[in-house]
């Protein structure tokens, strides 16, 4: 049985330890309030701009031969990767990390093997991740959450954008955790580019016969590097309140957990105690015994 100073020593540990989730799962609340509203908000805009474009483009020629829509054959591949810049937050990062490597492994192994896969890593858990187990991470957004705003992630976002056109990736992909409610995340592998074949798949164009001003090529090509930049931030937003719900819901269950190993301590620590005392007790009576048989 261990001695009642270590004993001690653990309950004060665990103790500050239980004061420090309670702290970090406080803090993760406000700040998850905060980043539910940005998202919420954001959702509709995304929406209607992407169902604008589908309806655009389902009869306009210049659709097709807008620089975004280009299909070519699959050599070079771009994977925009989301996590957080922080940890403890359960398995947030770690699910993102496997996703990754999970989608390069299944999709697109032979572009890996001849080093044409480059991971752009939105957050610093998601470059470590990728790092150590040997991807070519572009990190330079890597600190994209120390700062968020639309202006930082827009920039991340025309890396690629940019990156496509000039012919340096031939698809690019998306990994990020959607928001769903506190206690879960859904994890979502979406292309971004080339654009066709998303708007095909997900969105029903409009049979309304609307009258364009300007021409609807011009608005095509005003539409879809907005969307395209829209489609990152939304990543990144829903990814960011994805985390302060992941991390709350993991500091919930630290100091639920923290709770328990107290009792356990204080109840190892009173049979100690009570060891010790039976044992002191049981000196004094044999000393005095033995005093009185002297």
């Amino acid at each position: 049985m261990p001695s009642l100073k270590e004993v001690r020593n653990r309950i004060v540990s665990v103790n500050s330890t239980q004061q420090i989730t309670k702290a970090m799962k406080m803090v993760s609340a406000a700040k998850l309030r905060r980043a539910t509203d940005a998202i919420v908000q954001m959702r509709p805009y995304s929406q209607k701009l992407t169902e604008m474009i589908a309806t655009v483009s389902a009869n306009a020629e210049g659709a097709q031969s807008n620089p975004y829509t280009i299909t070519r054959d699959i050599q070079k591949v771009l994977v925009i990767v989301v996590t957080s810049d922080r940890g403890l937050c359960g398995a947030f990062n770690a699910n993102v990390g496997k996703a990754t490597v999970n989608l390069i492994a299944e999709k697109y192994a032979s572009q890996n093997a001849a080093g044409n896969v480059e991971v752009l890593a939105l957050g610093k858990k998601g470059a470590e991740y990728l790092t150590r187990r040997g991807y070519k991470v572009n990190d330079k957004f890597v600190h994209i959450f120390s700062k968020l705003s639309f202006t930082s992630v827009r920039q991340a976002a025309e890396y690629a954008m940019d990156g496509f056109v000039a012919e340096k990736f031939d698809v690019v992909e998306v990994i990020f955790n959607e928001f769903k409610n506190v206690a879960t995340q859904i994890l979502r592998a979406e292309q971004m580019l080339p654009l066709v074949d998303k708007q095909d798949s997900n969105v029903k164009a409009s049979t309304v016969d609307y009258i364009f001003e300007p021409s609807e090529e011009e608005i095509i090509s005003e539409l879809i590097p907005k969307a395209l930049k829209l489609q990152v931030y939304k990543a990144v937003l829903e990814s960011n309140a994805s985390e302060h719900g992941a991390r709350m819901t993991a500091m919930d269950k630290a100091t639920e957990n923290a709770g328990e190993l107290l009792k356990d301590l204080k109840l190892v620590y009173n049979r100690s105690r009570q060891a010790a005392i039976t044992k002191e007790i049981l000196e004094i009576v044999g000393g005095a015994e033995a005093l009185a048989s002297a």
